[in-house]
């Protein structure tokens, strides 16, 4: 329910442009007012004078470059019913949701009026309390009226009663349900007009033909307030606007005012609306605006959906980069113990290596010693790595070729030199042999 919303939030949701249309004895009394949460600016006020009598698009004409002067050609009107012309029904409805409000006034509608077989229209707003402020006029009035502002090219949203209109500008002032006060106001016939609210009646709204205290005293004890009571004025009850032209006098009448300002806000502070549904124009830009705050939405979507893989992979990126530079300093270290393990590796297969090579030395004079046997000698045996040089003398050399590479720790043994020994004996010969098995 709007008149739920706490009074903070109702504040920055005040935003709204209204046009109201009091209906005189013989007048129309225009107000355009803009409602914002830094205040309420009255664009304009006018007075179209004898409008039942003269040509609708006359007086149409008039309204029409007034609103275009106001820069509100594009609204419809709220029209506020004179008094004569509506019955104002408060009603309790104990047990009944919301959802179903309607349906139990609609049951109980034709015991609410005085108007017999005659068809009506209403219509209502709620009420803190829980009840309904409900409205009711004869269709046929209703019909008139909207057959004039129809040849006059006027476009109306809602017609409404002083009660719902007034209701609804007093919350737009910050106004606190339960509280009590009763507002004086003048017609411009000259009566006093007199708004109230208490814990005891939601609302009370009347029109007397007395003085302004003989008024006040019979509102208060139908509010059942105290006699001591201040009355205040409707002036000093609506919303005080920052900008208010000198034309739009609120102590003369403030009700067109109050029906611009219903007309603003209808749903953030709804005001009863008796106009039948087939008959409601509405061109306020405001109606727009559901469907561009859900276009809104639906691109903000696509483009999050476009865009949010991108986010989550520099998400993802920024996330392993930190965790990298947390464990960067470990795997630095890491990496020079593997080179540090890998040189102590090399070191020790090296010493392994240089211990090696002795025995393998020795092996390999151990085997020339025996394959190279007496009579046979050496007088020179150089020893490499891979290779062995032996100079000797035997008595026959030839054969020491195949006695070396019969040895598993020789092979591919080639006769450098091979002559016969200078005494005659035997052959001295230089052998060349590689070390190692092929």
């Amino acid at each position: 329910m709007p008149l739920a919303i706490p009074k903070d939030v109702r504040k920055l949701l005040e935003f709204g442009s209204g046009v109201g249309i009091a209906i005189g004895a013989t007048d129309l009394e225009v107000v355009v007012a803009r409602v914002r949460p830094t205040g309420v600016r009255v664009l304009g006020r006018l007075v179209i004078a004898g409008f039942d009598g003269r040509p609708a698009a006359e007086w149409g004409g008039e309204y029409s470059r007034f609103l275009k002067s106001a820069g509100a050609g594009h609204l419809s009107a709220t029209v506020l019913l004179p008094r004569r012309e509506t019955i104002v029904r408060q009603l309790a409805l104990p047990g009944v949701a919301a959802r179903d409000t309607e349906s139990a006034i609609r049951l109980q509608i034709d015991t609410l009026h005085p108007y017999g077989d005659d068809e009506v229209a209403w219509g209502w707003s709620p009420l803190p309390s829980g009840g309904v402020l409900l409205g009711i006029a004869r269709r046929t009035a209703i019909e008139h009226y909207m057959e004039l502002f129809t040849a006059a090219g006027i476009a109306i949203s809602s017609f409404t009663f002083s009660a719902a209109a007034v209701h609804t500008a007093v919350r737009l002032n910050g106004h606190r349900d339960g509280e009590g006060f009763v507002g004086l106001g003048r017609t411009p016939e000259g009566a006093v007009e007199v708004y109230g609210e208490s814990p005891w009646r939601p609302v009370f709204s009347a029109e007397f033909e007395m003085a302004p205290e003989r008024a006040a005293a019979l509102a208060l004890a139908e509010l059942r307030l105290p006699p001591e009571t201040q009355p205040t004025t409707l002036e000093e009850l609506l919303p005080r606007p920052t900008v208010n032209p000198v034309e739009n006098d609120l102590s003369r009448n403030a009700l067109p005012y109050a029906t611009a300002l219903a007309g603003a806000c209808p749903r953030l502070a709804p005001a009863a609306n008796v106009l039948p549904r087939e008959y409601r124009r509405s061109r306020s830009r405001a109606m727009f605006v559901p469907t561009a705050v859900l276009a809104g939405l639906a691109l903000a979507a696509l483009i999050g959906m476009i865009a949010w893989p991108k986010f989550e992979d520099r998400r993802y990126l920024k996330t392993l980069e930190a965790q990298i530079a947390r464990v960067q300093p470990g795997a630095v270290r890491a990496a020079a113990l593997d080179r540090e393990t890998e040189r102590t590796r090399a070191r020790t297969a090296l010493l392994d290596q240089y211990r090696g090579r002795t025995r393998a030395d020795l092996d390999a004079l151990s085997e020339l010693t025996r394959l190279v046997e007496p009579p046979a000698w050496t007088n020179a045996l150089e020893l490499t790595r891979d290779s062995a040089r032996i100079n000797g003398e035997a008595p026959q050399a030839a054969p020491l070729l195949k006695i070396l590479d019969s040895s598993p720790l020789f092979r591919n043994s080639q006769m450098d030199m091979d002559q016969h020994a200078a005494a005659g004996a035997g052959e001295t010969f230089q052998i060349h042999t590689t070390r190692g098995k092929s």
